[in-house]
């Protein structure tokens, strides 16, 4: 799915995405949707839940507010 269409089809929601295509500044174009919710912490628990490493997105659809920060963890077992 085309990420102008997933903005559309999940408006203001957490979506968890594995990416089929990606630009050279890693901005995604093309994806699978395998999780979408309101509530961030369910798009949390469902990519613990994933057993394959994948190219993993999580994107807000909605206007970011201001006063959030974005933290990134990276955790891989062996």
């Amino acid at each position: 799915m085309k990420w102008k269409d997933i903005v559309i089809q999940y408006r203001d929601e957490w979506v968890l995405i594995e990416a089929k295509k990606v630009d050279e500044k890693f901005n995604l174009k093309d994806g699978e949707v395998i999780s979408h919710s309101k509530d961030k912490s369910e798009i949390y628990q469902q990519l613990l839940k994933l057993k394959k490493k994948k190219k993993i997105y999580i994107e807000y659809t909605g206007k970011i507010p201001e006063e959030l920060a974005v933290v990134l963890y990276y955790h891989e077992t062996v």
